[in-house]
């Protein structure tokens, strides 16, 4: 089956690590718009969304996206401590061993 897409624009070199990330992007992003319609979105009788709702939306969105930030930060900072650990083991034990 051939790419829809002509050839020479790329596509022939994504690997699966991008498709992956692009996957689990759009999960995410999935959830988020799932999360917050349910929680924001209640008035189905106009086809305008309410200046409550609409905050509502916002609100939801800048929370979920501060917390994936923080607990990626808290993620980044759990991997350098863990890398310092197995250098100092490391360390310690190329010294215990000579």
């Amino acid at each position: 089956m051939s790419s829809p897409l002509p050839p020479g624009t790329g596509i022939e070199n994504i690997d699966g690590e991008q498709i992956k990330t692009f996957k689990d992007f759009l999960i995410s992003y999935n959830k988020l718009t799932e999360l917050c319609f349910n929680d924001c979105i209640s008035d189905f009788t106009s086809r305008n969304i309410k200046s409550k709702e609409d905050k509502c939306a916002l609100n939801c969105l800048e929370k979920f996206l501060k917390v994936n930030q923080r607990i990626s930060q808290r993620f980044q900072e759990f991997q350098v401590l863990a890398n310092e650990s197995a250098i100092a083991a490391a360390q310690k034990m190329e010294s215990g061993a000579s």
